[in-house]
């Protein structure tokens, strides 16, 4: 039967053993196995990207596989092909399809009539690869994950999501500090409140940042304004610079708390350029364990 990662609660169970997987590919980096050779990995991009694309393309070809790129508009999904029919007909051709969508309702349609794994490269209700980046670093960096508090601050997003679902499987304590007109969906909440309830950890939301960032490990932002979001420029700032991530804000947290942001980043808006560049900072680390922990999850999927 066919494993597809559309939603870290696909994986919620070997969260640890791929995060095992990915330290020890990095590890041996140029030297391990090829297990995936002979392999072929569809790649549906509907938006543009940088390290989606470049992370998992090099993940396929050191695990010996081959990645193939699938602009939208490259395909006759973008000439009235449903989506069905795409998965359907990709599965006679591909071993694996990583799919960058707009939508969560086409991931579940890809993923439904799809024969072959589909692995999600964000859509609008999910990032779960970034989410094992995410916690790959935290590791590296503080040598545990139970037991941490981690703070989300920003847009209750697609990232902040996945990052409330990934820390609750593995006994975090997390917290989301969004506006309340952008808090993360409830119903995600309610499932991440559920998971931190048998794992040992925490999930909650707040609205203030000067008491949601005490004890913070970990500090977490993304941009303010998301692609296909109908915020513009002057709104975002009003409503979102109470949570930046500068120098005041990483004053309340931990002395020795890291610093993640899932990248592009605005410097100077949800996260001050002192910040991203400072030793606080694992940003391009993070953007770096994109590639090994994709190459965990293709591993286990497609081998």
């Amino acid at each position: 039967m066919k494993k597809d990662l559309v939603s870290i609660l696909d994986i919620k169970e070997e969260i640890p053993e791929i995060l095992d997987l990915a330290a020890r590919l990095k590890a041996e980096r140029g030297s391990h196995e090829k297990p995936l050779e002979g392999k072929t990995l569809a790649m549906i991009f509907e938006k543009s990207s940088t390290r989606t694309r470049v992370s998992f393309e090099t993940a396929m070809v050191e695990l010996g596989g081959h990645a193939m790129y699938l602009g939208a508009h490259d395909m006759q999904l973008g000439r009235g092909e449903t989506i069905a029919d795409t998965a359907k007909v990709l599965s006679r051709y591909v071993h694996g399809i990583m799919y960058r969508a707009y939508s969560n309702k086409t991931m579940q349609e890809l993923a439904s009539n799809a024969d072959v794994p589909v692995i999600s490269g964000l859509d609008d209700h999910e990032h779960p690869c970034q989410a094992l980046a995410d916690l790959l670093t935290v590791i590296e960096r503080k040598g545990r994950l139970e037991g941490l508090k981690m703070v989300y601050m920003g847009d209750g997003n697609n990232v902040c999501h996945s990052l409330m679902l990934a820390a609750a499987a593995v006994g975090m304590h997390a917290v989301a500090c969004c506006p309340p007109q952008r808090s993360p969906d409830t119903a995600v909440m309610a499932e991440a409140v559920r998971l931190a309830e048998t794992r040992g950890g925490s999930v909650s939301l707040s609205h203030d940042p000067g008491s949601a960032l005490v004890d913070a490990d970990v500090v977490y932002t993304d941009v303010w304004i998301s692609m296909g979001d109908e915020l513009d420029d002057e709104e975002a700032r009003k409503l979102f610079s109470p949570y930046a991530v500068d120098e005041k804000a990483m004053g309340i947290a931990k002395p020795d708390a890291m610093v993640l942001h899932c990248l592009p980043a605005h410097r100077g808006e949800e996260i001050a350029a002192s910040v991203i560049d400072g030793d606080q900072s694992a940003v391009f680390d993070q953007a770096e364990n994109r590639m090994h922990a994709q190459k965990a999850v293709l591993y286990r999927i497609l081998k």
